[in-house]
């Protein structure tokens, strides 16, 4: 995946599970005065075996995007190849490989969890022979055990979602393409599905992933992108990224006396820039080796600073997020 403000065509590999080129989707059918371009010239490779996190504000085209990889929207230009066979051409062979679980679903709710898993068993032609077995795997992985006799509409939220995810793993799929698979859920279920979807990336399973919960995806994805407007802003793995945006980790310290002495040291440290001094606390940028950073903590020792807190704080998404301004984007 390549990193910069502006995304760049690549070439595909025998090791790419997901390959998008010069990718626009346009709505028009309304035959509206002004058409809306949902994606933009959009380039992007996906890795076999990689989680990653699709970010970017309501109307960036995050949907969009997941719905023609999905084979669900035909793209107005460009192409996108799953596993090598192009999602218009070939759609038979992509639903054959490829998992989708959109934000907004229907559950047939007179149907019992093992009745669903079952019809839908059926209509992805998994032989009657392997059914039960296939199905049994899903439930396991999806802790859905005590709750398979029960009617799919008494579900809770978090079990609906995951009952959704088993359905979508019913045929075995090498990529999975989930649209906000947390949303609405409480902070257990979040933490239960972040778990399965670890256990889908133990299993190599290639993950497109979106959510607007920031600290899920920085949990369990391996590279992230960040679209704006349409268009892929910038797309990497979390270290590439940083980098690409300049952006370095901070220390925080809360020290006992006066600032002045704190002042004093830290301007004479090689690894620590742009202070920022309170009362009884300071956070300096650091970029250096933890070897550098203990460094730093010995000085104030030696300068005879008492410090009764000492932390680096790693840049996260939310702040790189920020950074682009795509929190603007409305």
């Amino acid at each position: 995946m390549g990193v910069g403000m502006e995304a760049r065509e690549t070439e595909p590999t025998a090791e790419c599970a997901v390959n998008i080129q010069r990718l626009t989707k346009i709505y028009d059918e309304d035959r509206r005065t002004e058409k809306i371009v949902a994606v933009r010239d959009l380039n992007l490779q996906v890795p076999k075996g990689e989680v990653y996190g699709l970010i970017g504000p309501n109307g960036a085209g995050k949907s969009s995007l997941m719905r023609m990889m999905a084979t669900l929207l035909a793209p107005s230009f460009g192409r996108i190849e799953i596993c090598g066979y192009d999602t218009w051409s070939d759609r038979t062979e992509v639903c054959r490989r490829l998992g989708f679980m959109p934000e907004l679903f229907h559950l047939y709710e007179e149907l019992t969890v093992e009745e669903y898993l079952e019809f839908f068993a059926g209509s992805y032609g998994v032989e009657r022979s392997k059914r039960q077995r296939v199905i049994e795997d899903v439930i396991e992985l999806t802790d859905l055990g005590i709750r398979r006799k029960s009617m799919s509409g008494s579900l809770s939220k978090g079990m609906r979602q995951r009952l959704l995810l088993a359905k979508t793993m019913i045929h075995d799929p090498e990529v999975l393409i989930l649209d906000e698979p947390t949303s609405g859920m409480d902070p257990q279920a979040r933490i239960e599905f972040r778990n399965i979807v670890k256990t889908l990336a133990r299993m190599q399973k290639t993950i497109i992933i979106s959510s607007h919960i920031l600290p899920d995806l920085s949990s369990f994805c391996s590279s992230f992108g960040i679209m704006e407007q349409g268009r892929m802003r910038i797309s990497g793995t979390f270290e590439e990224v940083s980098r690409a945006l300049q952006m370095t980790d901070r220390v925080e310290v809360e020290f006992l006396g006066r600032p002045e002495p704190v002042s004093q040291y830290l301007s004479q440290c090689e690894h620590a820039n742009a202070p920022k001094l309170s009362d009884g606390r300071v956070s300096f940028g650091f970029e250096g080796t933890p070897e550098d950073l203990a460094t730093i903590l010995k000085g104030f020792h030696e300068a005879g600073i008492p410090i009764t807190h000492f932390v680096r704080r790693k840049t996260d998404l939310e702040e790189m997020f920020l950074q682009l301004g795509a929190d603007k984007v409305q």
